[in-house]
């Protein structure tokens, strides 16, 4: 056999091997799910992320064609779900639907946290942001937030306020509040939203940073009294709540994300079918109505590659905050 001969056959085996290999990966995408998938969310049941979950779930496991069944792993500030994803096997069967701060606050919050954000998830897609409402009990004697600053200035630290625990998005909120009014607020933190919201209705905090999703249903039942919102623009769900830049605190801005992440090393194929199963998702008109209309979060879906700069962006936003607000986990 001489020298042609001999590329040619190496040449044909090549051609082989990667037709072998698009075979594979196509076989990985027609034949996935053949089983139930579980999305972990690293928070106790009943709050935002949770409520984001099964409204997707429901709506993936129409097009998948098997259940989405969604799981609550809460602890260490959304640690413990979110290691459990990162660690489990790359197959496609195991998610994470997570809020931003595993992601892009705790790995700035502790010096060491279980998993990388970055090398350890591949992004499915971000399904939405959303931002906080500032609200009290609708019991409680303060009517606006110049009352709010005004008792916090009277009563330094007696004013408390509650999030879902160090380094989430309405302590993250409360700290900037306080930065920016030049007032000392206690923080009260929480296992999850649900907990911290009970305690607030109770009377037990004076307010909290409270995610619209969960806050505007208990807003327009007049169980609690909204003064603003912490995004750049007016939520769509409560478009008569301003915005904190608005009252004069100038630079205000917390909003946060939602997404779906998949174990590092995942195939693309199996990625690919869960990004087109999600952004189908978000325009269910029971998801948009929940999500939206009720909730007034912002629908996002979008790319693998957008989320994952996403994330990288928000590493370098929240680094900065908390560095400023000097917020301290360890």
């Amino acid at each position: 056999m001489n020298f042609q001969h001999v590329m040619r056959y190496v040449a044909i085996l090549f051609s082989a091997g990667g037709l072998l290999l698009v075979a594979q990966s196509s076989g990985a995408q027609s034949s996935y799910p053949e089983r139930p998938i579980k999305v972990i969310v690293p928070y106790v049941a009943g709050g935002a992320a949770d409520i984001t979950a099964r409204l997707v779930a429901q709506s993936m496991s129409e097009g998948l064609g098997q259940p989405v069944i969604v799981e609550n792993r809460p602890g260490a500030n959304g640690n413990i779900g979110s290691d459990m994803v990162a660690k489990a096997p790359p197959d496609g069967y195991t998610l994470l639907l997570t809020a931003s701060g595993p992601l892009v606050i705790n790995p700035v919050l502790y010096k060491k946290t279980p998993f990388d954000p970055v090398k350890d998830f591949s992004p499915i897609s971000m399904l939405i942001t959303y931002q906080y409402a500032l609200v009290v009990p609708y019991a409680s004697p303060i009517k606006n937030i110049n009352e709010l600053v005004a008792g916090a200035r009277y009563k330094p630290k007696e004013f408390s306020y509650g999030s879902t625990g160090i380094g989430g998005g309405g302590h993250l909120a409360g700290e900037l509040f306080g930065l920016l009014a030049n007032v000392e607020f206690t923080h009260v933190p929480y296992k999850g939203a649900a907990p911290a919201l009970a305690d607030l209705l109770g009377g037990q905090l004076t307010f909290t940073f409270e995610p619209l999703v969960t806050g505007i249903p208990l807003i327009k039942a007049n169980k609690l009294r909204g003064f603003a919102v912490s995004g750049i623009k007016r939520s769509k769900g409560m478009p008569n709540l301003p915005t904190m830049n608005e009252l004069g605190y100038k630079g205000f801005d917390i909003t946060q994300f939602q997404g779906l992440l998949a174990p590092a090393g995942t195939d693309p194929a199996i990625i690919r079918r869960l990004n087109a199963e999600a952004v189908k998702a978000l325009k269910s008109p029971m998801v948009v109505r929940r999500l939206v209309e009720e909730g007034g979060n912002e629908i996002v879906g979008g790319t693998p590659a957008e989320f994952a700069q996403q994330i990288q962006s928000d590493l370098r936003l929240y680094g900065k905050l908390i560095a400023d607000s000097r917020i301290n986990a360890d």
